[in-house]
C-alpha cells in the first residue's frame, strides 16, 4: 500500500493529484521552488520540501533533489504529473533505485517512446499507421509543406511548418536550437504536414496482468503554437470504422512497449479520414478530465491502483456517457501573439453550474486562487474549466456560459477567446482541425462592441463616484477634486485594446445621472451598478484594485485603467526602441547582430523565452542598430530596453529636384 505520495510537480496537476490522495487516505508531499513558496499546491500538501532556486533547471528538473526530498519527507511513492520529469526514463529509474514506488510506466517504455523517431520505427513494426519520414537533405518542392519536429519533448517546442524550400535550412537551424534549449537534445526530424488535419488521441490504461483499456477518444484540434487550447471527449464525427482502427492501434502501441499505467496515443486524422500515429505520451495528459467525466472514472486513482500491483477493475471499461469539453484558461493576450502575462491574480471565481440533471456540471481544476501571483518562470495556464452534459451541444453551451460569468481579475487572459471559440459556427458544427486559429484568430480577438464597452466604463465611473460619496460626498480622481455641483468627468482606458473613454456624470438631489448618453441610473453603489438603456436593464459588478476597475456583467467582463487628465511625458519612448514585452530570458540573437548592423523591418533580431514559450522581437523599421543591450542568458523585466533601431534620415540639402 502507498501511504505517502510525493508529487514531483507544481500547480494544477499537483493539486489534482492531491485531491485523489485525500479521497484515498494517502498523505501528500509537495516540492516547491522559491518562486512557488506560497503556491496553492504547497498550501494543500501535508508536507512540503523546498528546492532552492526559481528556474526549472535548478528545481523541478533536478531529479536528484526530488528523490532526496521524497526520502527526507518519508514518502514511499512518487507521481511525476505531466511535464518536467514525467517522461524522463532516468528519473523513473532513480526513483525506483531509491526504493520508492514509481507512479508511471516502466522506465524502458518511457525510453522507447522518448524519441519520436525511435517511437515511429517501433510503431511501424507493430502495424500502427504513420506518416513516412522525409529526409530534409533530400527534400524537394514536391514534399512541401513539411513539419519539423523535435525528436525529444513536446508542447510545440522545436516545431516549424515549412512551405518554401528556401526556408528549410533556416527553419531546421531554428527548430534544432529551440529543441536543444528546451530538452537538451537538438535532434529534429521532418514529415509531411497534413493540412487541416484533426488531432485525435486515445487514452489507454494498462496493468501488469495483461489488461489494457482504450478509453475512447479526445479531439484536441484547437491549438495555438501547436499547444492545445480546447479539448473534448468523445471526438465528434468519427465513424465506427475509424474509431475501431484508433482503438486497435492504441492498444497495439501500448502492448508493443509493455506499457503500464496511464498513457495517451496521439493521431493526426487527415481530411480523408486516414489516421496517422504522431506519438505516445507516457504520462497523464493535461486534458485527462474530459475522459474522466464521460467514463465516470478517476484516472489518478487507477494509476495508484496499478502501481500497487492491482489489476484493472474489469476486462473492459464501463460505457461512456454524455460529452465533456475542457478549456484551458491562460494568462496570455491572444491578440498580441499570445504573449504571456504576469502579476497578481486578484480574483478567480468560476460559477458552479450543476445543471438540471445529475450528469451535468462544471468542474474547475486549478493551481491558483484569488490573491496568488502568476510568475514568469512557468507555464501561464491558470486553470482548466470542464463541462459535462448529456450532449455535445449542452456541454459546449454550459462551458461557454460558465466562462462568460466567471470573475477573473488580474492579468489579461484568453477567457474572451475561449468563449468566442466555443460559440464559433465551425466549432459548434464540429468542423475541427488544427488550422482553426490560423483562420479565425483575427475575428476571435476583435475588440468587443464599442457601445457595450462604454456602458461598462460608465458603470465603473458611477461605482467610483458612489464610493467617493460614501466618504463625505466628495469624489476624488487622482489630483483632481470633483465638486458635486459640477459635471464630473472620469477617463478610462479599456484593457487590453487601449481604447479611451471619457465619462461625464452629475450628482444631484436624486442621485447620480448620466447626461446625453441615453442611460438611466437605476442604482449605483461602490460594488454594483444597475443601468437602463433602450428599455433594457443591466447590472454591473464593479471591483477596483490598484487603479484598475474590473466590471463583470451577465454577458462578459471588462477591465479599465483610470487615467489622469493629462499625459505623463515620462512615459514616452524613443522611436525605434525594442522593449521586452514580458519578463524573460534572452536565448539568442540574430546571426551577426551588433551595433552598427543594418536591419530590415520585420526582421527577427532577438529571441526571448518566457513561461515555456519562445518569442521573437522584430525590427520595427529598416535602419541601423544603434544600441544593443541584449545578450544570450540575460534576464530582463517587462519594458526593458533591448535594442534601438534608427531609421535613416534625409539631408534636405541632398534632395534632388523633381
Amino acid at each position: 500500500m502507498i501511504k505517502s505520495l510525493l508529487v514531483a510537480n507544481r500547480g494544477e496537476i499537483a493539486c489534482r493529484i492531491f485531491r485523489t490522495c485525500r479521497a484515498l487516505g494517502i498523505a501528500t508531499v509537495a516540492v516547491y521552488s522559491d518562486a512557488d513558496a506560497g503556491a496553492l499546491h504547497v498550501r494543500e500538501a501535508d508536507t512540503a520540501v523546498r528546492l532552492p532556486g526559481a528556474a526549472p533547471a535548478d528545481t523541478y528538473l533536478r531529479g536528484d533533489l526530488v528523490v532526496a526530498a521524497a526520502l527526507a519527507a518519508g514518502a514511499d511513492a512518487v507521481h511525476p504529473g505531466y511535464g518536467f520529469l514525467s517522461e524522463n526514463a532516468d528519473f523513473a529509474a532513480a526513483v525506483q533505485d531509491a526504493g520508492l514506488r514509481w507512479i508511471g510506466p516502466p522506465a524502458k517504455a518511457i525510453e522507447l517512446m522518448a524519441s519520436k523517431t525511435r517511437a515511429k520505427e517501433l510503431m511501424a513494426a507493430a502495424g500502427v499507421p504513420l506518416l513516412a519520414p522525409v529526409d530534409p537533405a533530400a527534400a524537394t518542392a514536391d514534399d512541401l509543406p513539411l513539419l519539423l519536429k523535435a525528436a525529444a519533448g513536446g508542447g510545440g517546442r522545436g516545431m516549424r511548418i515549412v512551405r518554401e524550400l528556401g526556408d528549410l535550412p533556416r527553419e531546421l537551424t531554428a527548430a534544432a536550437a529551440e529543441a536543444l534549449s528546451a530538452f537538451g537534445d537538438g535532434e529534429v526530424f521532418a514529415e509531411p504536414y497534413v493540412e487541416r488535419g484533426r488531432h485525435v488521441e486515445v487514452q489507454v490504461m494498462a496493468d501488469e496482468h495483461d489488461g489494457v483499456w482504450a478509453l475512447g477518444t479526445r479531439d484536441c484540434s484547437l491549438q495555438r503554437r501547436h499547444q492545445k487550447v480546447i479539448e473534448e471527449a468523445p471526438a465528434p464525427g468519427l465513424s465506427d470504422e475509424l474509431l475501431g482502427r484508433l482503438h486497435e492501434a492504441a492498444v497495439a502501441a501500448a502492448r508493443a512497449v509493455g506499457y503500464r499505467g496511464a498513457g495517451t496515443v496521439e493521431f493526426l486524422v487527415a481530411a480523408d479520414g486516414r489516421p496517422y500515429f504522431l506519438e505516445m505520451n507516457t504520462r497523464l495528459q493535461v486534458e485527462h478530465p474530459v475522459t474522466e467525466e464521460v467514463f465516470g472514472l478517476d484516472l489518478v486513482a487507477l494509476q495508484l491502483r496499478i502501481a500497487e500491483g492491482e489489476p484493472l477493475p474489469s476486462a473492459e471499461p464501463r460505457p461512456p456517457s454524455g460529452h465533456a469539453v475542457e478549456a484551458r484558461l491562460y494568462a496570455e493576450d491572444p491578440a498580441r501573439d499570445w504573449q504571456p502575462q504576469t502579476g497578481a491574480l486578484l480574483s478567480l471565481e468560476v460559477p458552479d453550474e450543476p445543471g438540471a440533471r445529475p450528469d451535468t456540471g462544471v468542474r474547475l481544476d486549478t493551481g491558483y486562487t484569488g490573491g496568488d501571483t502568476i510568475g514568469v518562470h512557468y507555464d501561464p495556464m491558470i486553470a482548466k474549466v470542464i463541462a459535462h452534459a448529456p450532449t455535445r451541444t449542452e456541454a459546449v453551451r454550459l462551458l461557454a456560459r460558465a466562462l462568460e460569468r466567471a470573475r477573473i481579475h488580474g492579468p489579461v487572459t484568453n477567457r474572451d477567446l475561449l468563449v468566442r471559440s466555443l460559440r464559433h459556427p465551425d466549432f459548434v458544427g464540429a468542423r475541427l482541425d488544427t488550422g482553426f486559429y490560423d483562420r479565425h484568430l483575427a475575428a476571435l480577438t476583435a475588440p468587443p462592441d464599442a457601445a457595450a464597452v462604454r456602458l461598462a466604463a460608465t458603470a465603473a465611473a458611477l461605482a467610483e463616484a458612489a464610493r467617493g460619496a460614501g466618504a463625505g460626498g466628495v469624489a476624488r480622481f487622482g489630483a483632481w477634486r470633483n465638486l458635486a455641483s459640477q459635471a464630473q468627468i472620469r477617463v478610462y482606458r479599456s484593457e487590453p485594446d487601449g481604447g479611451e473613454h471619457e465619462i461625464t456624470y452629475r450628482s444631484g438631489r436624486e442621485g447620480l445621472s448620466v447626461p446625453d448618453e441615453g442611460v438611466r441610473v437605476v442604482t449605483a453603489a461602490p460594488g454594483r451598478v444597475t443601468l437602463e438603456t433602450d428599455g433594457v436593464t443591466r447590472t454591473f459588478e464593479v471591483a477596483v484594485h490598484d487603479g484598475r476597475a474590473y466590471v463583470d456583467t451577465a454577458s462578459g467582463a471588462y477591465t479599465f485603467t483610470a487615467l489622469a487628465r493629462f499625459t505623463d511625458p515620462a512615459g514616452r519612448t524613443e522611436p525605434g526602441s525594442l522593449l521586452a514585452p514580458m519578463p524573460g530570458t534572452v536565448v539568442r540573437l540574430a546571426d551577426g547582430l551588433a551595433e552598427g548592423a543594418a536591419v530590415e523591418a520585420g526582421q527577427p533580431l532577438i529571441w526571448l523565452e518566457a513561461m515555456k514559450m519562445e518569442h521573437r522581437i522584430l525590427a520595427p523599421a529598416s535602419g541601423t542598430l544603434t544600441a544593443l543591450h541584449a545578450a544570450p542568458g540575460l534576464q530582463v523585466e517587462v519594458g526593458a530596453l533591448l535594442a534601438v533601431v534608427t531609421e535613416p534620415t534625409t539631408d534636405p540639402s541632398e534632395e534632388q529636384p523633381v
